[in-house]
């Protein structure tokens, strides 16, 4: 998998724009990072996964996912080797990241009880 190959996969997502941060290409749904390119270097790239999905990918395919180091990593976030992917293996991992990234539900307001 070729980082063209990435993006096109990324892109191809509904509501899916490509952005940048901390000098990475990104991917977002409404406005949140679901993927990125070049983390750590041009060879990775990185999907927002649950620990759970993590653990799962990780299990399923130890030659391409494998958790970031530190406390993000510990939170879901994966790296992808990028010479190793497949689009079979891939897309369903960026399907998870992307569906991750949705908007929440907003939380209704308290309402204030009035003293009389």
């Amino acid at each position: 998998m070729t980082p063209a190959q990435f993006r096109q996969l990324a892109l191809s997502l509904p509501e899916t724009v490509e952005s940048a941060h901390m000098h990475h290409p990104d991917f977002r749904r409404a406005g949140k990072i679901f993927a990125t390119l070049a983390y750590p270097d041009e060879s990775w790239a990185m999907v927002k996964l649950t620990p759970e999905q993590q653990s799962d990918l990780v299990h399923d395919h130890p030659e391409i996912f494998i958790p970031v180091k530190g406390a993000w990593g510990r939170q879901g976030c994966t790296n992808v080797q990028l010479a190793a992917a497949t689009a079979g293996a891939l897309r369903p991992a960026l399907q998870l990241a992307w569906e991750n990234a949705r908007r929440p539900k907003v939380k209704p307001r308290k309402s204030q009880a009035t003293h009389e």
